[in-house]
């Protein structure tokens, strides 16, 4: 996917003042029917209930949201979006009238029995998946988040945070390694904040756009986003000492430009993973699988007990861990159910629709036919 520059092309012009925040030629170009209509371009950093900041050219404004919350709630505002925003003047209060088409977007299904999507972040150009070292890793749980950053359309890599409780750099090695089997071609980087060790590294992605830092709670993502900031933006509690988990400190979703360039987002700690129409996501990171199924005998194969697997062959001669096709199949099961809850639901909503509509108009029927009685 291609991200232009977050800086204005000309070395003469004077820089847009949001080309901090990722403005640029194309953004301008789609904003420019608004525009016309006298509305001021802004990055959404921070969604409350009915209400958002806007970083926009006149600063940080407060604007009402109620222009911007359809049904879907995939398609409500939310941090990352470069919203239209009423001027200054316009009235109290100020409202987001519209906001453009995302390039990029990362969901994931919500904890609730409707089956609907929930959006995480808006035009991300990189998704750092932290895990902390503090605990056992769960390479089941980092395929998940692999799975929603591919599918997002952003760019993942894995942050091992809190490289310091690992003293041993032979065991740390042996982590990463773990790590990098379930990542294939995807960055792997061990980060302590206190040492200092690969925050350079972690500085260089996060500088080239907007990054989305993705955890659950007690990864380090509030600590690392204070070390990218060089100052505590966001609130930092300590770790237990009974377990080595940091506490839950991120409550909201908050876009912040960093002083070398680049916009980061911190979320909070996701307890849920839910998977959103994220198959070739789940692809992506399993993509040696489907490079093997290639080579299977019959296309159609269950990597099971058919003659002529090549799946079930590289589990045989140790190529290929058999946890890694557990967790597969797992992940594709239960994108296909959501998939298939997600259509009925929306079948149930259309049904609901045309009756509710078939009963407005035969009311408005028998009110006619009374009235000429």
């Amino acid at each position: 996917m291609f991200h232009a520059s977050l800086h204005p092309s000309s070395s003469s012009a004077a820089p847009h003042p949001l080309a901090a925040y990722g403005w640029d030629e194309e953004w301008a170009a789609a904003f420019a029917p608004y525009a016309a209509q006298g509305l001021l371009p802004g990055r959404v950093v921070r969604v409350d209930r009915g209400q958002c900041d806007v970083m926009t050219p006149e600063g940080l404004v407060r604007a009402d949201t109620a222009f911007v919350t359809p049904h879907d709630p995939l398609r409500v505002i939310c941090t990352g979006d470069w919203a239209a925003v009423d001027p200054d003047g316009a009235g109290d209060p100020r409202y987001v009238r519209d906001y453009l088409p995302r390039r990029t977007a990362f969901t994931r299904s919500t904890s609730s029995k409707r089956s609907e999507g929930q959006i995480l972040a808006a035009n991300v150009d990189h998704a750092l998946i932290v895990v902390s070292l503090a605990v056992e890793l769960d390479l089941g749980r980092i395929e998940r988040f692999l799975a929603l950053a591919w599918e997002s359309g952003a760019r993942p890599a894995v942050v091992l945070s809190k490289a310091d409780l690992v003293p041993d750099p032979v065991g740390l090695s042996y982590l990463v390694e773990d790590v990098e089997t379930v990542a294939p071609g995807i960055e792997v980087l061990p980060v302590s904040s206190h040492t200092g060790d690969g925050v350079e590294a972690l500085r260089a992605i996060a500088t080239g756009g907007t990054t989305v830092l993705l955890g659950v709670s007690g990864a380090g993502k509030s600590t690392l986003a204070n070390t990218l900031l060089g100052a505590d933006a966001m609130d930092v509690q300590a770790t237990r000492d009974a377990d080595g988990k940091g506490r839950h400190t991120t409550t909201t979703r908050n876009l912040l430009a960093l002083p070398a360039g680049g916009v980061l987002i911190d979320t909070p700690g996701l307890r849920g993973v839910g998977l959103w129409d994220a198959e070739s996501g789940v692809g992506q990171v399993f993509s040696e699988i489907d490079e093997l199924a290639a080579s299977c005998r019959f296309h159609d194969c269950a990597h099971e007990t058919e003659p002529g697997c090549a799946v079930a062959a590289a589990i045989d001669d140790g190529t290929l861990p058999e946890r890694r096709l557990d967790s597969y199949r797992k992940l594709l099961r239960e994108n296909q159910r959501l998939a298939a809850k997600t259509d009925a639901r929306m079948r149930a909503e259309r049904l609901k629709g045309w009756k509710q509509r078939g009963a407005e108009g035969r009311a408005a029927m028998e009110m006619k036919q009374g009235r000429f009685r």
